[in-house]
């Protein structure tokens, strides 16, 4: 359980750096360059990914509370929304008129998603711990970025090629799940 809280307490610190510790990354590009500073800030992830892997795999799932019955099933509906969510700030869509931070949103929507299927201590965590990360997150840039300046708006076609990207994620992330976390998406 050690690698998987690391994992998010480290995956969260560097995540947070540029939000809420201007002043200490400005000082870490100053002294190192802004090229190593991003090696180690992708350095850092890449480890906070394999850490929350290996101690995701290795924790026993010791029960907390029993999970809805219909809790699979909407934390499917919720994943094929986080994926239309993340994949939306990355390309131009609407979306980014709506949610000022889809990517993020995308995140927490993930945690709360599989909170409602897994009623486990890793799963509290893993998806409690990144969902808190990801609101927190929000609520730290839009401090230091003061008002949400809205994108204009674009045609309805932008929205359709994301629900397709959705789509063709979610069967892609459907079929690695079980490759992934050794649990399948599916009850059955």
């Amino acid at each position: 359980m050690i690698f998987l809280i690391l994992g998010v307490l480290i995956w969260s610190g560097v995540h947070l750096l540029p939000s809420l510790g201007v002043q200490t990354r400005g000082a870490w590009i100053e002294r190192i360059g802004e090229g190593p500073y991003k090696g180690l800030f992708t350095l850092s992830l890449v480890g906070a990914i394999a850490l929350m892997v290996v101690g995701w795999r290795s924790a026993a799932p010791v029960g907390v509370y029993a999970p809805p019955a219909w809790g699979m099933t909407l934390a499917n509906l919720t994943m094929f929304v986080s994926l239309v969510s993340f994949i939306g700030s990355n390309v131009p869509t609407n979306l980014k008129r709506i949610v000022r931070h889809p990517q993020l949103t995308g995140v927490a929507i993930w945690g709360f998603g599989h909170l409602l299927a897994n009623g486990d201590v890793r799963s509290l965590v893993l998806f409690g711990g990144i969902g808190v990360w990801a609101i927190v997150a929000m609520v730290s840039i839009n401090r230091r970025d003061g008002a949400w300046q809205k994108p204009e708006p674009l045609p309805l076609a932008a929205e359709v090629k994301l629900l397709v990207a959705g789509i063709v994620a979610y069967a892609v992330l459907a079929f690695a799940h079980p490759y992934i976390s050794g649990v399948s998406p599916f009850p059955g």
